[in-house]
């Protein structure tokens, strides 16, 4: 895969940060470009056009394809031979849609609670 990727996330999310840290890209695909979501950059102002609701879940785009939410977290780990429980479990696509529901609440909390806006 040498097209290489561009993750669109949100960039004041503690949790979303250190996923896109954890992950061993570079060495599975090439070039990776990490995007923050809440940054003005005229890529993240195409997905909204699009309806793509980047507070309901992380972007992925891999040439022409869009991954989206659990389906951007599972492509993600199936690329990676990345450590811990989380990246193996959300390599199967049955787990990945149960879980991430949960994880996407969970983010929601955390960042209600430290004070930040969705990136709406």
């Amino acid at each position: 895969m040498a097209a290489g990727l561009e993750i669109f996330y949100d960039g004041q999310c503690p949790f979303c940060s250190a996923y896109t840290r954890m992950l061993r890209l570079r060495k599975a695909v090439g070039r990776v470009e990490l995007i923050d979501a809440r940054e003005a950059d005229p890529r993240v102002e195409a997905l909204k056009r699009r309806g793509v609701d980047l507070d309901v879940g992380m972007v992925v785009r891999h040439g022409d394809r869009l991954y989206h939410g659990a389906d951007a977290v599972r492509f993600l780990s199936a690329l990676t031979d990345a450590p811990g429980p989380l990246a193996r479990l959300m390599r199967s696509p049955r787990r990945a849609a149960a879980l991430y529901p949960v994880l996407r609440a969970g983010r929601a909390l955390t960042l209600r609670l430290l004070g930040r806006r969705p990136i709406g």
